[in-house]
């Protein structure tokens, strides 16, 4: 009798994971065939290009029964915003070995639109990477505003949001900002709500394809929180759910304007823009 040689994701140990609506963080790892007598469980955040490595973080990984280990990602352990692979520390000086996905629990993540975060604000979920491996993304911000409806028209886009970690003040603005040399900027009046939280503008489309180019051009969009200069300007985007990764996967109407094409959408860092393709009005 032959077997089947391992692929290379099978000499990879695998770890059930549960999110809480706390940011707390459970991993279970699954039985090993190899005796571990003190491993431990690594989070090292994926430095962005041209950055140095950061120091990772060791969770301890504590025997549950069964064979299995458990270790904790407490809420008060900050991490960084950014992508933490986890790994596998077999034993001090060891080399370090990818976790694979196995269970996620990430029910408690689902409403956290539906509650107030305090400032800052610290989300942090569980995914598999596009390679096969557990990896935690996480956001840290001193606020954050969070989208609700988008409603696109043939002539504008409307999005609902709430801030999170702040509140709106007396000339409160919602900025579009074009992401390339011209840093071109447009300004709109948010409606705000009662409790200084809750807000919707509505941007034309034409306002962004007006001064446009043929090709593709992007506009992020951030509300600035009061008229001073010191008032925090802040991203608006979607966090607070289950999808570490909603850039694929979050698609809205497309409207033509003047043979350019409009859309609103999310960035790799799941951030709101409006992206502007094609021909200039004109």
């Amino acid at each position: 009798m032959t077997t089947e040689p391992r692929t290379a994701h099978e000499t990879h140990p695998r770890a059930d994971c549960t999110a809480d609506t706390d940011g707390r963080i459970t991993f279970v790892l699954r039985p090993q065939a190899d005796d571990l007598p003190s491993p431990r469980l690594l989070l090292r955040l994926r430095p962005e290009k041209g950055r140095p490595a950061t120091t990772p973080h060791v969770l301890d990984l504590e025997p549950v029964g069964d064979g299995r280990r458990r270790a904790v990602l407490e809420p008060r352990l900050a991490l960084a915003e950014g992508h933490w692979d986890a790994c596998l520390l077999p034993e001090p000086g060891a080399a370090e070995r990818r976790l694979r996905p196995g269970l996620r629990d990430l029910r408690a993540l689902v409403d956290g639109h539906l509650r107030a975060w305090p400032s800052p604000v610290a989300v942090r979920i569980p995914y598999p990477t596009k390679d096969g491996h557990l990896a935690v993304r996480a956001w840290l911000r001193t606020a954050h505003a969070e989208v609700g409806a988008i409603a696109v028209t043939d002539r504008s886009t409307t999005v609902t949001a709430r801030l999170h970690g702040a509140s709106l003040s007396e000339g409160a603005a919602v900025h579009l900002r074009r992401r390339d040399a011209s840093g071109a900027v447009r300004t709109l009046r948010p409606r705000v709500e009662d409790d200084g939280r809750g807000f919707s503008f509505t941007v034309g489309h034409g306002e962004l394809v007006a001064d446009d180019a043929t090709g593709r051009h992007v506009w992020d969009v951030s509300v600035r929180a009061g008229s001073v200069d010191e008032a925090p300007t802040i991203r608006v985007g979607r966090l607070f759910d289950d999808v570490a990764d909603r850039k694929e996967i979050f698609v809205y109407p497309t409207a033509s304007v003047g043979g350019a094409a409009v859309r609103p959408c999310y960035t790799a860092d799941n951030d709101l823009c409006v992206e502007v393709t094609g021909a200039a009005r004109g």
